[in-house]
């Protein structure tokens, strides 16, 4: 006796036996890893009074660490954009000798130490390193500026767009690009009304993720940065700095303003992922 469609489509919904319990640990897990230590960053917040936490939020040092933090993570964010696909399409689209080690090397900064990578960027672009020297004469200073922060943000950006746009690349099938050559579209308009429209959504995806590792960089950063209070001093290093003084209440007020602004951030590209999907579908 054969089974109706609507139990068929029920085992279809639940391949994996035990979801309840699969369920109940994933909530548990993730209330544990995530929820647990965000609800305990409000609680420690609101021993604050309001009029503090404005205080501490709006304090020129405070404001412009937080300035530092985004504004260089959105700028090291959209370099690597630009960047990461034209890696991407010369990985995808050319066959060239060690093309395998250029490959491999886009992932160091995922393996790599990011004390090491730190360490590593000020000694070539400090005034006597390899860079720095040859930087110097023009009169660029990368190491213990801001310059220097957004080196460090776009190396440690680079693997996340990189690496999820490839993918989508990758499996682009070529023969819409042969196909609207075919019909007299020069490569620019091939590029822009084909190509693009495709991996834009997973454009938007590599850049929220390079942005958000960038917000809450810190290895990397504090070794090439200098640390100056009022010009290379981020956010997360002034965290550290309220924790050391035993100013516990007033780094978690710093530390929910970078939440929050990240959330938000986060979920303006989400939302303009979402729109560039609907729209790429739309045309497809």
């Amino acid at each position: 006796m054969s089974a109706s469609p609507s139990r068929l489509a029920f085992r279809q919904q639940t391949v994996i036996p035990g979801f309840g319990i699969t369920l109940g640990l994933t909530l548990t897990w993730l209330s544990l890893i995530v929820l647990l230590p965000l609800s305990a960053l409000f609680i420690k917040t609101s021993e604050l009074s309001f009029e503090r936490f404005i205080a501490i939020v709006t304090a020129a040092r405070t404001l412009h660490a937080l300035q530092i933090s985004f504004g260089l993570a959105l700028v090291a964010a959209a370099i690597n954009v630009v960047f990461g696909a034209i890696v991407v399409w010369v990985l995808v689209r050319y066959d060239f000798p060690l093309k395998k080690v250029v490959d491999a090397l886009i992932d160091i900064p995922f393996a790599l130490p990011t004390a090491v990578a730190g360490i590593a960027l000020t000694a070539l672009y400090a005034e006597n390193g390899w860079i720095g020297a040859l930087l110097k004469p023009l009169g660029i200073q990368v190491s213990f500026t801001p310059l220097g922060i957004l080196v460090a943000l776009v190396f440690i950006g680079l693997p996340f767009v990189v690496r999820t746009v490839q993918p989508v690349l990758a499996d682009l099938d070529l023969e819409l690009e042969d196909a609207s050559a075919s019909l007299g579209a020069t490569r620019t308009q091939t590029l822009v009304k084909v190509v693009l429209p495709s991996v834009w959504p997973a454009l938007l995806t590599g850049f929220a993720l390079a942005f958000a590792r960038a917000v809450g960089e810190y290895g990397s950063v504090i070794f090439i940065a200098g640390n100056l209070p009022g010009i290379s001093e981020i956010a997360p290093l002034l965290i550290v700095i309220r924790l050391e003084e035993f100013r516990y209440a007033d780094a978690t007020a710093i530390a929910t303003v970078m939440l929050l602004a990240s959330f938000v951030l986060l979920l303006v590209i989400n939302r303009l992922q979402r729109w560039a999907e609907t729209r790429g579908a739309k045309h497809a």
